[in-house]
């Protein structure tokens, strides 16, 4: 066992993945040498120099080669510096790593996974702290994938990294090195596809996923106080997402809230409203509400504080569906 940051804790399965099967292979931008932007590949390139490769700033030739590598039987882990980078990939995610199953009706499959930190919270400049996860959930044939936690970052990324289909891995910078966690460096797996109840309660439901779920735990705390018992689930895999755990603590709350630092407009957030309206109005007693960021560019340094949703937002929301 041993205590490690998200960060870490990422390396590790990364090492782990590399270890155990000589398929792997990490490129990106300074992912060698220099061991990464924010270093979750440090120390890598020394035990493995042909397999943790640096390559030039083109995030679309990185997402290709990544594809073509995929297609051959490797399995490639590749680095986007940056959400707000990834986006001259999307070409080659849209228009072949998502769809190589289908094209090749099962021939082939694209078992590759890219790994971008996102989000607020680190005063960034521009396209340093996009939430931009609702662009790549609407694709059709990848996963999107956002752990919480150093213990969810290390069984998530193993999980990906051996899935037979491409991944897109949202780490939050916010989290990197916000806390430690004790974590068991033995390979195992967390499932993707399912969300995690990480805290019961009977009187409404919160939902979050990758940083935001701090906010909502402390949340939960100060409702604790009040005696206002508060279910947390984290997301996790928001593509495909696991509705029916979401439906299931709804039925038994009667009463939800979303919470996500994207933009409100057309987010993952509204997708999880619209399914519940579809498949479980009958249990809502209160209209489900959203507390998100707000339906701008999330501004850069310290202005990112009232972009974000805070505590005494997502208090306020609770409030309001506990006295419909």
């Amino acid at each position: 066992m041993v205590i490690v940051t998200l960060i870490e804790a990422i390396n590790k399965a990364l090492n782990f993945a590399l270890q155990h099967d000589e398929n792997v292979i990490i490129l990106g931008e300074d992912v060698g040498k220099n061991g990464g932007v924010f270093r979750a590949t440090v120390g890598l390139q020394e035990k493995f120099p042909d397999r943790v490769l640096d390559v030039p700033l083109a995030e679309n030739m990185i997402a290709g080669i990544s594809v073509g590598m995929a297609a051959c039987g490797l399995i490639p882990v590749a680095e986007i510096q940056f959400m707000g980078f990834l986006y001259s990939a999307l070409d080659q995610i849209i228009s072949h790593a998502s769809r190589m199953r289908i094209r090749t009706q099962g021939r082939l499959s694209c078992p590759m996974v890219i790994r971008t930190p996102y989000g607020g919270g680190i005063h960034a400049p521009e396209h340093h702290s996009e939430s931009t996860e609702a662009i790549l959930a609407h694709i059709p044939g990848i996963r999107v994938v956002v752990p919480s936690s150093p213990s969810m970052a290390y069984g998530l990324l193993l999980a990906s990294i051996f899935d037979p289909d491409p991944v897109i891995f949202l780490e939050s910078t916010r989290l990197y090195r916000l806390f430690k966690q004790e974590i068991n460096d033995n390979g195992k797996k967390l499932p993707l596809d399912v969300c995690f109840i990480v805290q019961e309660g009977k009187d409404v439901t919160l939902v979050s996923w990758g940083a935001m779920l701090h906010e909502t735990l402390a949340a939960a705390a100060e409702l604790h106080k009040n005696n206002i018992s508060a279910e947390v689930i984290d997301v996790v895999t928001i593509k495909p997402l696991d509705l029916d755990t979401i439906l299931q603590s709804v039925a038994k709350t009667g009463r939800c809230v979303i919470i996500h630092e994207a933009a409100k407009s057309y987010g993952v957030g509204a997708e999880i409203a619209a399914g519940l309206a579809d498949q479980g109005l009958t249990s809502l007693v209160a209209p489900i509400k959203r507390v998100t960021g707000f339906d701008t560019i999330i501004p850069p340094y310290r202005l990112e504080e009232t972009y974000l949703p805070s505590v005494d937002r997502i208090l306020k929301a609770v409030k309001e569906v506990l006295e419909y």
